[in-house]
């Protein structure tokens, strides 16, 4: 079971009970260390984080305002916090990083999603290729600096690393050089000899790690090898999408006491932030991420060169555009999540997918004046047929679009006149962060 749903399937079950007492919270611990444990988290973390719980709830003072069950929720977000580590913040310094790796990490794919973070933050980013043993290496590394807009650097097929690097960085000017070394299929003394003469040779500021979640708690013992080896400033771990180990691997890594600074969560170079434990776990517990969502409303909407108007005055033309950058913003099991929405039904998700989808299509199918006026096509039996014919839609679909957005731009209309609900709205966008010692209102 994945983590997030686990934990708050294992919530929704202690909000159902009549009277949450003692033997409740007991139950729900068990429940909590099924899923953790399930989710490959170490036991003996897992025991010590619901012992840890337990006091808390059960053997300290109840704070004024906040009942048995708020009490549970605060305490399993702050030791599931404990658990995963601290969160990261990146340096915009001018450094060189050197990144390590198993096959099948990911390693080379993250060298262009540190490129992407650093480019879009403003920086210069130059990637060196230096794995000389996995074919095509080379050839993958060159195609994704170009993609990320990074500059490349290599000597194709030459397998002498130290006439690479000699050769390439002095060349490397950039704010961001990116070494890219050699994998093995596991840690050995070999591959230990290698990096350490690429670290002697580039002289980096950071050796990162990069592992994949799907390894689980066995992240903790790759990165013990790797520090022990090299001295890592830290791990960055890949498909935490998809993987339903990834809560045990961050753990392990904590454990290890070796931080984690980025985590990989899609193919997208997009797909990548600096790990930050709270954030972290506010998903897995369901609480909103609206600074999160708010930010990326903001990226998408310079990127798409969205105007006041597009976000201020509701016509299909300026819908039409937010659509457009809405497919920008990720899948809408993504979005929802960082609305606090998690757990929707896969089948429900995809027809809203799917219904956006067709929206768009009869929307582009429309003249400028008809994007301004639904009224024209709602009118005109040879402009629905028109934008059926090219948009492939049906005529119930065209006009259930127009319904629904007739609806919603009265709804907003209403919005726009209610004083008190402007500056609720207001408020909430400008993104404050929420107290959780005053959250209780959230979890009601």
């Amino acid at each position: 079971m994945d983590l997030g749903k686990g934990i708050r399937e294992a919530f929704a079950k202690l909000t159902g009970t009549g009277i949450v007492d003692e033997a409740a919270v007991k139950e729900f611990l068990r429940q909590i260390q099924r899923v953790l444990i399930a989710n490959d988290v170490p036991v003996k973390l897992v025991f010590a984080l619901t012992k840890n719980i337990e006091k808390k709830v059960l053997s300290q003072d109840q704070p004024k305002g906040l009942s048995m069950r708020e009490q549970v929720v605060r305490a399993v977000y702050d030791e599931l916090v404990l658990l995963m580590g601290e969160h990261y913040e990146p340096s915009l310094q001018k450094r060189k990083i050197l990144l390590l790796g198993l096959y099948g990490s990911g390693k080379t794919t993250t060298c262009a999603k540190i490129a992407h973070f650093y480019k879009a933050r403003g920086l210069s980013v130059g990637l060196i290729a230096c794995d000389t043993d996995r074919p095509a290496a080379f050839e993958q590394l060159e195609q994704l600096a170009k993609k990320t807009g990074a500059e490349f650097y290599g000597i194709k097929g030459e397998k002498n690393i130290s006439k690479i690097i000699s050769t390439c960085m002095p060349k490397a000017k950039e704010d961001i050089v990116i070494v890219d070394s050699a994998g093995r299929s596991a840690f050995d003394e070999e591959l230990v000899v290698q990096l350490k003469e690429i670290e002697r040779l580039v002289a980096p500021q950071e050796k990162i790690l990069v592992m994949s979640a799907d390894i689980g708690q066995v992240a903790g013992k790759q990165a013990s090898e790797f520090n022990q080896a090299v001295g890592l400033s830290g791990v960055i771990i890949t498909k935490m999408d998809g993987s339903g180990k990834g809560g045990g691997a961050l753990a392990a890594c904590n454990e290890a006491k070796v931080p984690i600074l980025f985590i990989g969560t899609g193919e997208k170079a997009g797909d990548f932030s600096a790990f930050d434990s709270k954030k972290f776990v506010g998903k897995l517990v369901g609480f909103a991420d609206f600074e999160t969502l708010i930010d990326k409303i903001k990226k998408v909407a310079q990127e798409e060169k969205l105007e006041e108007e597009d976000l201020t005055e509701l016509t299909l033309d300026s819908f039409y555009k937010q659509l457009k950058a809405a497919k920008k913003m990720g899948p809408l099991s993504s979005v929802m999540s960082m609305m606090g929405v998690n757990d929707l039904p896969q089948d429900m998700l995809k027809t809203s997918e799917q219904k956006l989808k067709k929206y768009e299509a009869i929307i582009s199918s429309m003249t400028k004046e008809e994007r301004k006026d639904a009224q024209l096509v709602k009118k005109s039996k040879s402009r629905m047929e028109r934008i059926c014919s090219g948009s492939g839609a049906k005529q119930e679909e065209v006009r259930e679009l127009i319904t629904q957005f007739e609806k919603l731009s009265s709804m907003l209309g209403g919005v726009k006149k209610d004083r008190g609900m402007r500056k609720r709205l207001e408020k909430f966008m400008k993104g404050k962060n929420i107290d959780m010692d005053k959250f209780s209102s959230m979890t009601k």
